[in-house]
């Protein structure tokens, strides 16, 4: 088999991995989660360069919302302890992402074919709502903190301060926020090495 033949096939393979990945190994790491899925890293320096959000913020956001699970769901409600009577929400994915606001984003980026348990999808997702978070309430997209309340509580939520009364989402916020720039840290320590490729890294690593 010719060495392009391999290449192709590495590179398909490198595509598919991004879609239903398992959670990285070392997910407190950023640098490690890239290097481990550095189809992952391709997907989040696309986000930031069509939204303009940091890489650290959204990767904050799905250790926040499911710990890297592409399938994540909400708990099961139970109707006498026992009897199934759906989820708490429509939310699934990476991001979390509801039924009603996965179809808002769907409509306004035209991306008709994107899919919450896919990672790049996902992650272009939590792009657009910060990048919208920015426009409506002028939340910078490196606030992580405020970007998550708002990406939790909605865009009016966050206008009305209906988290200023939940001291649970305040502490929640607090460590999403931690977390990214825990990431941003780590990531400004390891950009040039992921930025040469996984075919450079290989040769050269």
């Amino acid at each position: 088999m010719s060495f392009y033949r391999i290449l192709a096939i590495v590179s398909f393979i490198s595509v598919l991995a991004g879609c239903a990945s398992p959670p990285p190994t070392h997910p407190n790491n950023l640098c490690d989660i890239f290097r481990e899925n550095h189809s992952w890293y391709e997907a989040a320096k696309a986000m930031h360069k069509r939204w303009g959000t940091p890489v650290q913020v959204p990767m904050a956001f799905i250790f926040q919302e499911s710990r890297f699970h592409y399938d994540a769901e909400q708990p099961m409600k139970y109707f006498l302890g026992f009897i199934p009577i759906g989820r708490k929400s429509s939310a699934y994915g990476y991001a979390q992402a509801q039924d009603s606001t996965w179809a808002d984003y769907k409509r306004a980026t035209h991306r008709y074919g994107a899919e919450r348990d896919d990672f790049a999808d996902a992650i272009d997702f939590i792009g657009w709502y910060t990048n919208k978070t920015y426009i409506i309430n002028g939340v910078s997209k490196w606030d992580a903190k405020d970007q998550y309340l708002n990406y939790h509580e909605g865009w009016g939520g966050y206008r009305r301060g209906t988290y200023k009364h939940k001291s649970w989402l305040l502490r929640v916020a607090k460590r999403v926020d931690e977390r990214a720039r825990r990431y941003g840290a780590q990531y400004r320590r390891c950009k040039k090495e992921l930025d040469h490729g996984w075919l450079y890294r290989f040769l050269f690593s």
